[in-house]
């Protein structure tokens, strides 16, 4: 099933809220694999590069974290 999307709006920063609620609600807990650029380009029906900027804005945030060769992962955040 792919998630509607509001084409009125930048549609990478749909995706990463989608994400980001993923990791909110823990649909993807701490340590969890997060969904591929392939993954997340086929689920939304987005071009890979619109999920490269997807996956790069979740790790500058600090949501993710990559490791190379094996994907990109939920990072633990810090107690605030």
């Amino acid at each position: 099933m792919t998630p509607e999307l509001d084409r009125t709006r930048p549609v990478w920063r749909q995706v990463a809220a989608a994400i980001t609620e993923r990791i909110a609600d823990g649909t993807y807990p701490v340590g969890a694999r997060v969904p591929s650029v392939v993954e997340l380009a086929a689920e939304f029906g987005v071009a890979s590069s619109t999920a490269q900027k997807v996956l790069a804005h979740l790790k500058a945030e600090g949501l993710v974290r990559a490791e190379v060769g094996l994907g990109s992962f939920v990072a633990e955040r810090p107690e605030a």
